[in-house]
């Protein structure tokens, strides 16, 4: 098919369906450093700034893709919901397919955005689809299916074409394996800024990156090593986290600081996962109508669900379409991580002491090893 990639970011939707056979034939991206990375990555394909200032589509589209901004809908952003300023411009898409009725639309978000305002958002968005004469159907998508990052985002598919959009997101579950894992054998992410409460806590694995503060510093989780040592990764191997090639990024440093790239990578759509989707959309599967139940009447939405053109229906089914065999994490990661600094390392520990979570036998311990190893290793060069 023919893409439009709308809010593109680095172009994490774009790249996975370009490998599938689903190519852009125009971008939108306001970010300068993330339309620097575009326009070294797709130099022969349009990229248009402020999506509000595109007038139409080209004719040729057949899939509109929008990772539309999520600061407003995530637990971390401003909880303003689907009204908020920044993700507010989903509307635009609606604009869009009004004067072009495109086949198919790809959205992604954060899975937060079922529940926010009881699920008015969500309401908004099936409703919107619904009046156009779209079928949906939508799965919380847990990147960690394909690689050691645990990040689960909501895969919405929409479609007027007589294919079901449940052949497409809802036709694959695999078996995730439960991770048998040690503080002595393997690596364990966490967010060194939490403490109190959340943690993060990931084994064999990173939390979800995020896109930093709002002033634009980053926030990159913790990495506590088999040997004892607590780092956070190199951006090289965050892009890496997220199925990019390692500097992917680098063409925002012509344009912005350096840390600009964690919100990059932060924000991104994990590469695997838009692949998968173009595979299926290339070749959908068979749905199982068994997985059918009733939607909740909390008016929060369920984390898997459908619209088969006349009833909207829960699903029930796993954020794992596919778990695919990969190296530890201590072996994935390529480059030496930045040890967690003193400072860091003392707010952690303080807040855990003031915390009512229940943490791994060992972890506090090889935390305030390592605190003890920087201090040492501050002292003495100091000293010198």
């Amino acid at each position: 098919m023919q893409v439009a990639g709308l809010f593109a970011g680095i172009g994490g939707l774009e790249i996975g369906l370009a490998a599938t056979g689903h190519h852009p034939v125009l971008l939108s991206e306001i970010s300068e450093p993330a339309r620097a990375v575009l326009a070294a990555k797709f130099p022969d394909i349009e990229c248009a700034g402020d999506v509000r200032a595109i007038q139409n589509l080209p004719s040729s589209v057949d899939l509109i893709t929008a990772g539309f901004p999520c600061q407003d809908l995530s637990q971390a952003g401003t909880t303003k919901g689907i009204t908020g300023e920044r993700s507010g411009l989903v509307g635009q898409i609606f604009r869009l397919l009004d004067d072009h009725p495109t086949p198919w639309v790809v959205l992604e978000n954060v899975s937060f955005m079922l529940q926010l305002d009881a699920g008015r958002g969500m309401r908004t968005i099936v409703e919107a689809f619904e009046e156009r004469g779209y079928r949906w159907a939508y799965r919380v998508v847990n990147t960690l299916a394909f690689l050691p990052q645990r990040r689960e985002r909501v895969i919405f598919i929409a479609t007027t074409s007589d294919i079901d959009p449940a052949s497409v997101v809802l036709a694959d579950e695999a078996e995730a394996p439960t991770p048998e894992t040690r503080l002595e054998t393997h690596a364990h992410g966490f967010y060194w800024t939490e403490g109190v409460r959340g943690l993060g806590w990931a084994p064999d694995a990173i939390p979800t990156l995020k896109n930093g503060s709002t002033i634009g510093i980053p926030s990159p989780p913790a990495i506590l090593l088999p040997n004892g040592d607590v780092v956070t990764p190199d951006i090289r191997d965050a892009e890496r986290l997220q199925g990019f090639s390692r500097d992917w990024t680098l063409e925002a440093e012509k344009v912005a600081r350096p840390s600009s790239r964690w919100s990059l990578v932060g924000n991104a759509v994990s590469v695997p996962v838009a692949e998968w989707i173009g595979q299926r959309l290339s070749m959908p599967g068979g749905y199982d109508c068994a997985r059918d139940r009733a939607l909740p009447a909390n008016g929060r939405w369920p984390r898997a669900a459908r619209y088969d053109g006349t009833n909207r229906l829960a699903v029930e089914i796993s954020g794992f379409p596919d778990y695919r065999p990969r190296a530890p994490l201590a072996e994935f990661l390529q480059h030496p991580g930045k040890p967690l600094s003193v400072r860091a390392s003392q707010g952690f520990l303080s807040r855990t002491e003031r915390s009512s979570l229940r943490f791994v036998p060992g972890f506090r311990d090889r935390v305030r090893q390592h605190l003890h190893r920087m201090m040492v290793s501050a002292n003495n060069i100091a000293a010198e």
